[in-house]
């Protein structure tokens, strides 16, 4: 698959907003911790990747019936659903100067992921959290995500690259009190 940016302008894929606020001081110390001791980007990357997949609950999995949307917040509750870590993930790339989309893919409902930037071409990652049957890992060298879509079940991968979350996310995140408010309102496609 073709991966598509939405904006060609690769700043986008750098900048903070309301939702992806690398410039945060939580997210900075964060990114700071995540930085020491790393050789290069390509560590720091499998570093923070790591972190948001393994320190940070999905909180469906942990049955957490909080509501997180801002990368800030993600990091200080440490729970969120797979959107929600991607955008901690995503503020953390940026906050080290790696372009990061947020991307998506179709099953029952819509599933968040990022995608970073080396050596001149995206890389999709998945860091919703592993579990039986899920086996997310980093890598530049072939896709490890946690789900592959299956098209005879109507499931797709969207090509798509947005700098910002896709609205109907955003507003579904906004709009719920609690998580189980939130399965009900999750969006079905893009």
């Amino acid at each position: 698959m073709q991966l598509i940016q939405e904006n060609p302008d690769f700043s986008a894929y750098l900048a903070a907003d309301e939702v992806i606020d690398h410039h945060h001081p939580r997210v900075r110390d964060t990114a700071a911790t995540l930085a020491r001791g790393v050789a290069d980007s390509y560590e720091y990357a499998r570093a923070a990747f790591e972190f948001v997949r393994d320190a940070i609950a999905h909180s469906q999995d942990s049955g957490d019936l909080r509501v997180t949307w801002r990368a800030s917040d993600v990091l200080e509750q440490r729970t969120g659903i797979c959107y929600a870590k991607a955008h901690a993930l995503a503020a953390l790339l940026r906050a080290e100067d790696i372009p990061t989309a947020l991307c998506y893919q179709k099953f029952d409902e819509v599933h968040g992921l990022v995608a970073v930037r080396f050596n001149g071409a995206w890389h999709r990652q998945d860091p919703r959290g592993n579990k039986p049957g899920v086996d997310a890992q980093f890598s530049l060298d072939g896709e490890r995500l946690a789900f592959v879509p299956d098209p005879a079940s109507n499931e797709l991968d969207y090509p798509v690259l947005y700098a910002a979350p896709h609205p109907a996310v955003l507003d579904a995140l906004r709009a719920a009190p609690d998580r189980p408010h939130l399965w009900q309102t999750l969006p079905t496609a893009l």
